[in-house]
């Protein structure tokens, strides 16, 4: 039993590192506060947690770009001190996740 804990421990760590792979985000936010967060959900899904701090509803369109897949397009409409997610799930397991924001006031 002991020794069983000991593994369990051991293969903790390799656990917590199996959804990680660089998120890159190129954003324009043409003028809006938006706060912009890269989340790796899962080894082949993604997410922006996005805020809006500004006084304005903001629209915005987010392109995930995972290797050779073609592109995820999502849009979303964020009220003011609102917090909206986008999140996007490929076919492949992701290696690096290229993210293209465009954000316009409303």
């Amino acid at each position: 039993m002991k020794r069983f804990c000991c593994v369990l421990l051991a293969l903790l760590p390799v656990a917590g590192f199996a959804a990680t792979y660089p998120i890159e985000v190129e954003q324009k936010l043409n003028d809006a506060e938006i706060s912009v967060t890269p989340q790796a959900i899962d080894r082949d899904m993604s997410a922006l947690l996005l805020y809006n701090y500004g006084p304005v509803p903001v629209a915005c369109t987010a392109v995930f770009r995972n290797g050779p897949e073609s592109p995820r397009t999502r849009k979303a409409v964020i009220p003011s001190g609102a917090q909206m997610p986008m999140t996007v799930k490929f076919k492949r397991d992701v290696i690096r996740l290229r993210t293209s924001l465009t954000c316009e006031k409303q």
